[in-house]
């Protein structure tokens, strides 16, 4: 039976598809003719594209809001304001920290990283040269930064920062035992052996006379080379906006022409007709076409034999900003940070889904962290430590190089929208061994040492002004439910209760003495553990009574309950630590 259907089919003309196998985003159909099926290397792929790219690049971040907004939070959140910090972690003989030689090395590192040592220019600070480097790898693909040896200051070493248009773009040639590719000439293995910088900007349009923009080759070992690799071999890097790039661009033009045709829309106008036409005055063009101007409220004539038509713009669009969303989030993923980040646009957004957002963008800035650290920081480290104990600039020994050389840096890190759950969270994981204390401060950006030596210096200048501050309660985190929780309208879990008073110490603050808060007034723990806070500063005299009012009062305490509270700070007196003099008199 088979056969006969094939034998007719076959004298018709129908023959049955065969599948074939394969992968379907391989075929070339109508759908697919215009998509790019050329394999090429890296950097064939950059040399025609990357000048273009750059300028490009430059001219959003110029013009461009978002592109603008990009580059301040990247800065922003990667560096801070004080930049990626040094931590000197080298120890003795017996194992400890030398606290001595640290302090020392890490005093004349900040020396150093002032204007006046830090580059050549004699302007730019170490934090300065790091804002430059990333800001150069975003919106350039790369920067070149050059050590000046024997330079003219204490630590006899200076760095230079050389845009990456210096280097020679359109040098690509063969060398004896490897190739220049870019202006940057590689080992038969592709390791970087010099790179050929032109002493001029090629674009620098304020260069008096017509001399040739010379070249100077400089070896790899005077010059970090910072862009991020996205295929190996690669020479040089691409801008970071290159995917967004377009979407910004189209996008900068829809919104123009979205508050062109708003603002047309708003100047509703009228015209004059005119029975006769003597006296009519208009304005035209150069090729005689009418010019009218679009001004609010104002009111034309027209030529005899002219109607005039409305044309209602009907803007601005309704739907304008869901479509502008829309596309700021493909360009907030291209770009690796969070719509709400990029647009600077918090509007619907909650505890929960900024929470989720923000994990992910902060592991990519992280991620831009320890590039920096490990590819700027740690060169530069290096070669000033070099530099400073062969010069005597340290006064420590130039043969202990290895011992000095051991820095840790620390990017900076970012506080919750509700860190009390954080911190309920890390003192449980210090109290069942999932976390030590060192742990706990590297993640919030300090250095352990450092906190132990605060808290010891607090201690003894608390001490020695003869304050006596009671020791805040261990407050158990309330299961407070989320802002999404509370939108659900789901039932929400009963707030734990605090952990009771010890015996003899009363929960109130009745006493002129205690400045306790009470635990049954109406708070949780949140709460009573900020009052705390604030009470300490208002003894201690960090803060001033008036504001301390207004923050307990914030906090959900009555004005009765406050007055109270500052009553008994007045009458409050910090227990007196007797004199050296007062003990022998009592001796005596």
């Amino acid at each position: 039976m088979m056969n006969f259907l094939t034998r007719l089919a076959d004298r018709f003309g129908f023959q049955p598809k065969i599948a074939k196998r394969g992968f379907a985003a391989a075929k070339i159909n109508r759908l697919t003719n215009d998509w790019a099926t050329v394999i090429s290397s890296g950097d064939a792929e950059i040399k025609g594209d990357l000048k273009t790219l750059r300028a490009r690049t430059r001219e959003l971040e110029r013009n461009n809001d978002y592109a603008r907004r990009y580059f301040k939070a990247l800065e922003n959140n990667v560096l801070g304001s004080t930049g990626i910090k040094l931590q000197m972690k080298s120890r003795d003989f017996s194992g400890n920290l030398d606290q001595q030689a640290n302090k020392k090395i890490e005093g004349a590192f900040s020396d150093w990283g002032g204007k006046e040592s830090c580059c050549v220019d004699g302007c730019t600070t170490w934090v300065d040269v790091q804002r430059l480097a990333l800001r150069s790898m975003a919106r350039d693909g790369s920067v070149l930064i050059r050590f000046v040896r024997g330079y003219a200051n204490p630590y006899k070493l200076a760095l230079q920062i050389i845009e990456a248009d210096h280097l020679d773009h359109d040098l690509n040639d063969k060398t004896a035992d490897g190739q220049i590719r870019f202006g940057v000439e590689t080992d038969k293995f592709g390791k970087p052996v010099a790179y050929h910088v032109l002493q001029r900007h090629p674009g620098d349009t304020h260069v008096l006379g017509y001399a040739a923009n010379k070249r100077e080759r400089i070896p790899a070992s005077e010059v970090l080379h910072l862009f991020v690799k996205d295929r190996p071999g690669q020479t040089q890097g691409v801008p970071w906006l290159t995917s967004a790039i377009t979407g910004l661009r189209m996008l900068e033009g829809y919104r123009e022409a979205e508050l062109v045709a708003a603002r047309v829309s708003a100047s509703k106008m009228g015209f004059y007709t005119e029975t006769s036409p003597d006296g009519y005055v208009s304005s035209e063009d150069a090729d005689g076409n009418l010019v009218y101007e679009a001004e609010p409220g104002s009111f034309e004539r027209l030529p005899m034999g002219m109607d005039f038509k409305a044309v209602d713009f009907q803007h601005p669009n309704g739907a304008f900003g869901d479509f502008n969303k829309a596309v700021l989030r493909g360009v907030a993923s291209g770009l690796g940070v969070s719509y709400n980040t990029l647009a600077n646009d918090l509007e619907g957004v909650n505890y929960s889904s900024i929470r989720a957002g923000l994990l992910d963008e902060r592991e990519e800035y992280k991620t831009h962290q320890n590039f920096i650290i490990d590819h700027l920081c740690r060169p530069v480290f290096f070669a000033w430590l070099e530099q400073a104990l062969l010069t005597d600039a340290l006064k420590l020994p130039a043969e202990k190089m290895d011992k000095f050389n051991a820095a840790e840096f620390r990017g900076r890190r970012w506080q919750w929208v509700d860190p009390l759950k954080d911190v309920q969270a890390n003192i449980t994981s210090i109290e069942s061994g999932l976390k030590s204390r060192r742990q706990v401060v590297a993640e919030m950006g300090g250095d352990f040492e450092d906190v132990i030596d605060e808290l010891a210096e607090d201690q003894t200048l608390i001490e020695s002004a003869g304050i006596v501050l009671g020791d805040a309660p261990i407050i158990e985190a309330t299961d407070e439910p989320d802002d999404d929780e509370q939108s659900s309208g789901k039932p929400t879990k009963p707030a734990k209760a605090g952990k009771p008073a010890k015996a003899g110490k009363p929960a109130t603050d009745e006493a002129p003495g205690n400045l306790a808060v009470a635990a049954d007034a109406g708070l949780n723990g949140a709460q009573i553990q900020a009052a705390l806070s604030v009470i300490e500063q208002i003894v201690s005299g960090l803060m001033p009574s008036a504001a301390g009012v207004e923050l307990l009062v914030s906090l959900g305490l009555d004005d009765a309950t406050v007055a109270k509270m500052m009553a008994a700070i007045k009458t409050f007196k910090p227990k007196q630590t007797a004199t050296n003099e007062q003990k022998q008199n009592g001796d005596e």
